[in-house]
């Protein structure tokens, strides 16, 4: 039953730079229906931002969604995986840094992301997150 990430990450990941706005990122996400956007600076990926860390990190915290960039609330301590990755070790991982979205990478550049959702639908078609994660988004 050896996966590697490959098999079953997310592929073509959002990436917007560092200066990217909130706003911006929320419309991207919007327009993808997905709920992650990577942050990518001059010398590639150095944060991931969630719809959550725009909501409880950016507008809870009082910030202008027009003026405040991805830079000012992502997180920048990354766990990420290569697309080579076996998917028990990259479980591991997860939990060990309690992560719920791992940017996936091939040579250095971003090429998916590997959720809970994900390895749920994965792993157990039948629990309540797979369900979750397989229906169709709402809009």
């Amino acid at each position: 039953m050896a996966q590697n990430v490959r098999e079953i990450m997310t592929p073509n990941p959002i990436s917007l730079h560092e200066s990217a706005t909130l706003s911006q990122a929320a419309e991207a996400m919007r327009d993808r229906s997905v709920g992650d956007v990577l942050v990518m600076d001059d010398g590639g990926i150095c944060g991931i931002v969630t719809d959550r860390d725009i909501v409880v990190r950016g507008i809870a915290a009082h910030k202008s969604p027009e003026s405040t960039s991805l830079s000012e609330i992502c997180s920048k301590k990354l766990v990420t995986a290569d697309v080579d990755d076996d998917v028990t070790t990259v479980i591991g991982q997860m939990r060990a840094g309690a992560v719920r979205r791992v940017p996936v990478l091939a040579d250095g550049s971003a090429v998916g992301i590997i959720s809970l959702g994900d390895l749920a639908v994965e792993r157990d078609k039948r629990s309540a997150l797979a369900d979750i994660s397989a229906a169709a988004p709402s809009r």
